[in-house]
């Protein structure tokens, strides 16, 4: 497959082009370094410095004989996008090309302004340069599970069946986002959605959970080929930010009760999942929709898994309840069906004690790196 990936330099975008490949695909990798620059001007950058994406691309064939094409700029930019349509005629697009935070989206009135403009634009002009260049090509969208809220009935894969005054009709499951960045996300499903009824386009929409790790295959060999590891309360996933809390004796940041449940999956799988969807194209005109988690966790259970390891690690890991600067149901049901991609045949990585020891023993190596400042700044929903 010839693969375009738009948000290459970010924590998903380039472990997928390695992914892609290291399975002998053609890859494009476009950024424009949105998560790089925003890291600095917030004072909250990663764990640890990485290449720039066009270095990162240098590196990987030299090590590897394998090119990813890189591009710089920004896809809201149309004529950009669709320049670099014309001259691949990507059979899949990879749309990862969005501000990508929840509390980013809540900082304030030009935060969320851009997390609009970019995040909605970015999406059309995707669909709009598919329509033009390639019909057929299939765009892989990372939506959220945060699109669906926590609803008081089971969460089915993207639809629900109702039946209203003895008649039945199939419906995107109704969401209910809990931040701006979520209601974002909620529009591209719908936006998409429109042009798949409308043009015949072909789309997966990935329904993906919280994401932790740090390693992938590809990257395990050098260190310079890691991805990002954000553990700021911006841009950093919870469990993430707690392995680097507990290294460096910051109590764990639990908000509120902490019995918000989420469903979760190891940065492995999130590659095996995005890889499935695009070896399985969905037909013309269906939007497809997968939830991308393996398993689903309380705060409070990960920050226990997360004590009991550091503990036998040697670390003096303790928990602090915070007020929850956020505005959600704390105490809910959660039951997210999750069937489609196993189907496909993912293949779980699971969170075991293993897997926590491993991350611990990254983030103690980068332990001097570490940021107090960045990591709780109490950004407030209201």
């Amino acid at each position: 497959m010839r693969v375009l990936v738009l948000g290459a330099d970010g924590y998903l975008g380039w472990p997928t082009c390695l992914y892609f490949s290291q399975r002998g695909h053609e890859v494009i990798g476009v950024d424009n370094y949105f998560r790089r620059l925003a890291s600095i001007a917030l004072d909250c950058e990663p764990l640890f410095p990485v290449p720039n994406l066009v270095q990162r691309a240098q590196l990987w064939e030299e090590l590897s004989g394998r090119k990813i094409i890189t591009y710089i700029g920004d896809i809201t930019d149309y004529p950009f996008l669709l320049g670099i349509f014309r001259q691949h005629e990507p059979d899949v697009v990879i749309h990862y090309a969005e501000q990508p935070s929840a509390p980013y989206s809540m900082l304030d009135r030009d935060r969320a302004a851009f997390t609009i403009q970019n995040n909605l634009l970015s999406t059309l002009n995707i669909a709009y340069a598919v329509k033009e260049v390639n019909p057929q090509c299939h765009i892989i969208k990372l939506g959220t599970m945060g699109e669906y809220g926590t609803p008081n009935i089971d969460i089915e894969e993207g639809w629900l069946e109702i039946e209203h005054k003895g008649r039945r009709d199939k419906f995107l499951f109704p969401r209910q986002a809990s931040s701006l960045y979520h209601t974002t996300k909620i529009q591209d499903t719908d936006l998409l959605w429109f042009y798949v009824r409308t043009w015949g386009l072909r789309v997966t929409d990935l329904m993906q959970g919280p994401v932790y790790g740090i390693v992938t295959e590809e990257s395990a060999s050098d260190e310079r080929l890691r991805t990002f590891f954000n553990y700021d309360e911006i841009f950093g996933t919870v469990l993430n930010r707690f392995i680097v809390q507990a290294v460096v004796g910051h109590p764990l940041t639990v908000y509120g009760q902490g019995k918000q449940i989420r469903g979760y999956l190891n940065i492995q799988d999130t590659m095996q999942c995005v890889y499935l969807a695009a070896s399985h194209s969905p037909e013309r005109g269906e939007l497809r929709i997968f939830n991308q988690v393996t398993e689903t966790f309380s705060v409070n259970e990960l920050a226990a898994k997360v004590v009991a390891v550091g503990q036998s690690l040697g670390y003096q890991v303790q928990v602090q309840q915070l007020p929850n600067p956020r505005v959600e149901k704390e105490e809910h049901y959660y039951n997210p069906t999750y069937t489609g991609l196993l189907a496909l045949g993912l293949q779980p990585h699971y969170l075991t004690d293993e897997v926590l020891r491993d991350m611990f023993q990254v983030v103690a190596q980068h332990r001097a790196n570490i940021n107090r400042r960045a990591i709780f700044r109490g950004v407030q929903w209201k």
